[in-house]
């Protein structure tokens, strides 16, 4: 995905891309160019920026989630929700 260049640039990638990246830029799985790009990208994008602060909220709320603490319904209907992005992620 990446050219090897001194310094990335925030225009380097797309907010698509970035948003693409996050899982693993949050996991600590990118190359080192890929990292570089998506923090210039972050860096300069606002939106991006808010999107990735909001799925590190999310984490860490969702980390304390036991499944006993879920009623039976509010969990069907976030595995609804979670098959129908990812039906919409392979489109």
């Amino acid at each position: 995905m990446t050219t090897p260049r001194a310094k990335p640039d925030a225009h380097d990638i797309t907010c698509r891309q970035a948003v693409a990246l996050m899982t693993d830029y949050l996991d600590g799985a990118l190359s080192e160019d890929d990292r570089a790009l998506v923090e210039a990208h972050l860096g300069e994008c606002d939106a991006c920026a808010e999107h990735l602060r909001q799925i590190r909220i999310t984490v860490s709320v969702t980390g304390r989630i036991r499944d006993e603490d879920l009623n039976p319904r509010a969990r069907a209907d976030l595995m609804d929700l979670y098959r129908r992005w990812q039906a919409d992620r392979e489109q």
